[in-house]
């Protein structure tokens, strides 16, 4: 019987760094990686026949070649071995099957069961869905290296003649998605749908766009798992729970906030108003601005510059930190927070004018009216950001 080992991780598998010598590492029931001096990752089976060891049996490249289907392998030639027979010609065969890995359809699959397991059952039937009907049946019998610009335009303007252009920018996405993989694994070296822009495949009214309770959730849940600084994450938040420009967000200042109070005042000449702006913050947002107040680096401005000239970051800083993240969001720019909020807001207000019992002079006080709608929205935002964690772990 083959040695028990603690199976592998598509993860641990590719952190696998080359040695002086090359050397294998153990999956269990007999498969094993082995490294090359290269840094060429092989799949191998390791067995015993007639009660002497044998020498491995290749697999193949586990470029090729997902850990599912490697385990899948080696399990068929443990069957084989069981009845006497050596996988010794069955491996070879299979190896002369694995050179159709080096055409799209192929790839895709290694795609699919490999990059795409740890994502929601919603990711992977969409991300399928574009490649079984728009994107396989026209490039899959393609090489992978052969694959163009203009062949992604082409699948992009079909679907665009069914009256679906939001559809043919979410399928260039998943082209792009599929060739960064493809890039990472060593199976291609450019990405044809990296030079499609996604304007010339849909244009979207920027004044219109309204991102869903579901948007919101996964967008702000995304910022708040990812690397970029605290303090930017924290800004991005701000920006959704109060509704401000970008820009008074930014260049504020802690002299502008009592947070004992939750108050936020912009001063008149800052917004080239003639009145400050009062912002009633709620509680989300008083808790943000502690944190960011606990460790403050500046006495002048709440989001200051790293340069450490006390001055507030540059006006591009945010949409730097949300390009980065690489969100797959539609034609979003930061300033659809405020749109989005704004036409939540509104259905908020309709719904609670249609159930509630609110007093005339509740309705007459426009600042308690103010603090009771924004920290509405801070709820909502809230628990969108939860059933987006939900989702992930899997627990929705």
């Amino acid at each position: 019987m083959p040695r028990l080992a603690t199976p592998l991780t598509e993860s641990e598998i590719r952190a696998l760094e080359p040695r002086a010598t090359r050397y294998c590492v153990a999956d269990g029931n007999g498969l094993v990686i082995e490294v090359m001096t290269t840094g060429t990752k092989i799949w191998r089976f390791r067995y015993t026949l007639n009660g002497k060891r044998q020498p491995l049996a290749t697999i193949g490249d586990y470029r090729m070649i997902s850990l599912r289907v490697a385990r899948a392998k080696a399990q068929r030639y443990a069957a084989l071995v069981a009845q006497g027979i050596s996988p010794v010609a069955t491996a070879r065969r299979d190896r002369g099957a694995e050179s159709k890995a080096d055409v799209l359809r192929e790839a895709a699959e290694l795609y699919v069961t490999t990059a795409l397991a740890g994502k929601s059952d919603e990711y992977r039937r969409t991300t399928r869905r574009a490649l079984d009907k728009d994107v396989l049946p026209a490039i899959g019998n393609k090489p992978i290296g052969a694959v163009t610009a203009d062949d992604v335009v082409a699948i992009c303007e079909r679907i665009k003649s069914r009256g679906a252009p939001k559809m043919a920018l979410h399928t260039r996405n998943v082209v792009k998605r599929l060739y960064a993989y493809l890039i990472a694994r060593q199976l291609a070296t450019s990405n044809p749908a990296e030079v499609v822009p996604a304007r010339s495949i849909a244009t979207f009214d920027s004044r219109t766009r309204v991102l869903s309770g579901a948007e919101i959730g996964v967008m702000l849940r995304t910022i708040d798992t990812s690397n970029i600084r605290r303090p930017l994450k924290l800004a991005l938040h701000l920006l959704v729970l109060t509704m401000a420009r970008k820009s008074d967000l930014i260049e504020s200042r802690w002299a502008e906030f009592d947070l004992d109070n939750a108050l936020w005042t912009i001063p008149a000449a800052r917004v080239n108003a003639r009145e400050d702006r009062i912002v009633r913050l709620p509680r989300q947002a008083v808790a943000l601005l502690r944190e960011l107040q606990r460790a403050r680096t500046s006495e002048t401005f709440v989001f200051p510059s790293v340069r450490g000239d006390d001055r507030p970051i540059a006006k591009s800083t945010l949409n730097q930190a949300v390009k980065a993240l690489g969100l797959d969001v539609e034609h979003f720019v930061l300033h659809d927070f405020r749109r989005t909020a704004s036409t939540h807001l509104r259905d908020m207000e309709q719904q609670s004018a249609a159930g509630a019992d609110i007093t005339n002079r509740e309705a007459t006080d426009e600042a308690a009216r103010d603090r009771r709608t924004l920290q509405s929205w801070a709820d909502f935002v809230d628990s969108q950001m939860e059933l987006a964690r939900q989702t992930v772990d899997g627990t929705a």
